[in-house]
């Protein structure tokens, strides 16, 4: 009996411990940051349904803590029709009524999602002249974020116009009007002359991922996109979203870390497939954290809590 009671005091023990090891607190998200500090979040929009609050909570809380520059929004502000205009109240009940933390008041660099495309893409564009925190000056564009000599270069991609998925569905009108050849020669191009300590290149679609959606999305990709990242050795990750979970694959015959972020609001199960280093269910978002010689990519589950870190070295 003193035996078994031993046993389970130790158990418990045990449990307490790895339950203090896993909590997240302040000094704790502190203890992550590095001179450059960024979120990466996507597949927010549902009115504030679902988990989408309480993540907005959360990533306004822990910015009090962390030096956050931006976030990187990956596309799907807006499920379900995307938007009508400037002035659909979607811009409130999704975006601007739920990101309202004094800390989250920063740079927003967004890139068009599925869902943006079944509705007036324009207005995701223009809705930087409304909002003085909304960034996309185009579908398709670049920007430099740096402190204390720092840098790191976000390619952000329109990946609709690139899977021929889109532009053969009358309900995604805006993909085929699209120049496919023009972006990926300005990819190219792009990661020819970058010289940044930290290139990340930024889709709504995977690459490679575990899902249930139609493989021609990835294949598509893999032949007109990845061809070209692989080209360049100076290509840290792609960041995506669109799976609504976390992934992290690594190919054997690839550098480049491929991450899926998962889904702000409403999140799906997953499972391992070939290259698989994580995977999770979870909702939540990503914290991207840089140095000279580190860049640490922490998946953020809706507790707060670092499930995961994708590491690159210099």
């Amino acid at each position: 009996m003193i035996s078994l009671r031993k046993n389970i005091i130790t158990l418990f023990m045990a449990l307490a411990v790895v339950a203090v090891s896993f909590a997240q607190t302040p000094e704790s998200w502190k203890a992550l940051e590095k001179p450059l500090n960024f979120y990466l979040a996507n597949d927010l929009g549902r009115n504030g349904y679902y988990d989408q609050k309480p993540i907005a909570e959360l990533m306004g809380n822990m910015a009090e803590t962390v030096d956050i520059e931006c976030v990187v929004a990956a596309g799907d502000v807006h499920h379900f029709e995307g938007v009508r205009s400037v002035n659909d109240p979607l811009w409130m009940t999704n975006y601007e009524l739920i990101y309202s933390h004094p800390e989250l008041m920063i740079p927003w660099y967004a890139i068009l999602g599925n869902h943006e495309y079944r509705g007036n893409t324009q207005a995701v564009i223009d809705y930087s002249k409304i909002s003085a925190r909304w960034n996309m000056p185009d579908r398709y564009y670049t920007f430099v974020m740096e402190n204390d000599g720092i840098t790191v270069r976000f390619v952000m991609v329109d990946t609709a116009p690139l899977i021929d998925k889109y532009r053969e569905d009358d309900e995604y009108s805006d993909a085929c009007k699209q120049d496919m050849d023009k972006q990926l020669s300005w990819i190219d191009s792009l990661l020819t002359t970058s010289k940044e300590d930290w290139v990340l290149v930024v889709g709504h679609h995977p690459i490679f991922a575990e899902t249930g959606k139609d493989d021609s999305e990835r294949l598509d990709l893999q032949k007109r996109l990845d061809s070209i990242l692989r080209k360049h050795t100076n290509v840290d990750m792609y960041l995506c979203g669109h799976i609504h979970n976390f992934q992290h694959i690594r190919k054997v015959d690839s550098n480049i870390d491929y991450v899926v972020n998962t889904s702000g609001s409403l999140s799906r199960k997953v499972k391992p497939i070939d290259g698989t280093r994580f995977c999770s269910g979870d909702t939540g978002f990503s914290l991207i954290c840089a140095d000279k010689k580190e860049l640490n990519l922490h998946m953020i589950n809706k507790e707060g809590k670092v499930i995961y870190t994708v590491t690159r070295k210099k």
